[in-house]
């Protein structure tokens, strides 16, 4: 399995040291705010991929933590300072950000050497200049020496056209470039694949292990994910995007305003996924947490697969395969309602079953998908419906006409019923468990409503 870049367009990097608006400077590029912004240091922590499009060009852009080589032997800002340097070789052209109201800092000065050593094109924009009287404090940043300084507000947008055009006039030519495939081959058919969970479970050794690279920060202390990170990748013909989230921590533990944020974006990540992996400690175990995790993707009508990590702390032998059984009995016990999601024990660690993770959301997906032939349900609703009816209620006799399948995304069936709101939930669940005993459904939430047949 490897990563796939996505060249078809030049690719630029935002690089700078700490809290100079690197982020806010790619949101303004890329158009939304897909990148989570706060006035902290470090809170970009993993390369940041977006799209933007000027003058009828398109180009890729790269957001990265802020670089520090002073802090190359600290521990997370050691792992930052290599995804920012990674973005950096990647780059056809670099957008250095320094803070114009700062001046020239003795840090800027060593990334501007850095820069300087790296032979890339480099392109300096002067950032926090919010009007015209504050232009002058742009003219500091050329003792850097890495050329023309653009000044630019990117919190209010002033001076970011003619950091377009410039970044347009010092990006190669496109027709240098070999043809690419159309876009719509490249996103129709994606599998997005999101990995969930608490903090400091394994998510981003995961992801990195599927991907062959650190492509995304990894460290032992909770919240080094802070944005979800996209990585698009082929596998086998197959386009996946794999999603890093921030760990999701109970509402009451979480302290600063960007851990909200990124909670509330990592949950948000669920709705766009087409397959929740929801990843579990293996020490220790289930949680509250996990089953409030594993609610919020069950009610969002997602694909769904349980990822155990850190299975190799587990032991070994006959004592592995005990403490497995037992977990996986906790897990069907305290998250029932996901009892249809398959369970992958895994260590991104050593890699064990990593590797199957690919094949079991592959199989999600493709069930999450599942159209049942009008056929199958008529001898499914004739074996079913009319041998078991259901139950009257206070007397009334209750009937159902025909089942149907309006939707897939999740399965959706609909029992055409003359007295709809007397349909029992013991009834639909019944039912529920014949279609999966039938038809499958493994790792996808299945919908049962009821409707009333419109007379003749």
């Amino acid at each position: 399995m490897s990563e796939r870049r996505v060249d078809d367009f030049p690719l630029v990097a935002i690089v700078g040291r700490p809290n100079v608006g690197k982020s806010t400077l790619f949101n303004r590029l890329v158009g939304g705010r897909p990148a989570l912004v706060e006035d902290e240091p470090g809170v970009t922590r993993d390369r940041r991929y977006g799209e933007a499009e000027f003058g009828g060009r398109k180009f890729r852009v790269v957001d990265t933590g802020g670089l520090d080589p002073a802090a190359e032997t600290g521990a997370i800002t050691a792992g930052i300072h290599r995804q920012a340097q990674r973005a950096i070789e990647e780059a056809d052209l670099i957008v250095f950000v320094a803070d114009a109201r700062d001046g020239v800092t003795r840090t800027d000065r060593d990334v501007a050497t850095l820069l300087r050593r790296s032979r890339r094109p480099v392109l300096v924009a002067a950032n926090k200049v919010d009007g015209a009287a504050q232009e002058v404090l742009a003219a500091e940043i050329y003792e850097l020496g890495l050329g023309e300084v653009i000044p630019v507000s990117a919190v209010h947008g002033r001076g970011a056209r003619e950091l377009l055009d410039e970044i347009l006039a010092r990006l190669p030519d496109e027709s240098t470039r070999p043809p690419s495939a159309p876009e719509e081959e490249v996103v129709e058919g994606t599998i997005r694949v999101a990995f969930v969970g608490r903090p400091n479970v394994g998510k981003s050794s995961l992801v990195n292990r599927l991907l062959g690279e650190d492509r995304v920060l990894v460290h032992d202390q909770p919240g080094t994910t802070t944005d979800p990170v996209d990585t698009l990748f082929e596998y086998q013909g197959q386009d996946y995007v794999l999603v890093d989230t921030a760990g999701i921590r109970k509402r009451a533990r979480v302290e600063k305003p960007t851990e909200k944020l990124a909670s509330a974006m990592a949950l948000s990540q669920i709705a766009r996924s087409d397959v929740a992996a929801l990843v579990i400690d293996a020490e220790l175990g289930p949680s509250d947490q996990d089953a409030k995790i594993g609610g919020a993707i069950e009610e969002a009508g997602r694909a769904v697969m349980i990822v155990v990590n850190k299975s190799d702390l587990l032991g070994t032998g006959r004592k592995a395969e005990d403490a497995e059984r037992e977990l996986r009995k906790r897990i069907r016990d305290e998250l029932p309602f996901l009892s249809f999601a398959p369970i992958r024990f895994v260590s991104a660690k050593s890699g064990r079953g990593v590797a199957d993770l690919i094949a079991d959301a592959t199989t999600c997906y493709h069930e999450h998908g599942k159209r049942i032939t009008t056929a199958q349900l008529n001898r499914f609703f004739r074996e079913t419906c009319e041998t078991h009816p259901p139950p009257t209620f206070r007397g009334k006799a209750v009937r159902i006409y025909y089942l149907t399948q309006p939707a897939a995304h999740p399965p959706t069936f609909v029992l055409w019923a003359n007295r709809p709101e007397l349909v029992h939930y013991g009834y639909r669940r019944f039912l529920m468990n014949r279609l999966r005993e039938q038809f499958g459904f493994q790792g996808t939430p299945v919908r049962i409503v009821t409707r009333r047949r419109a007379r003749a």
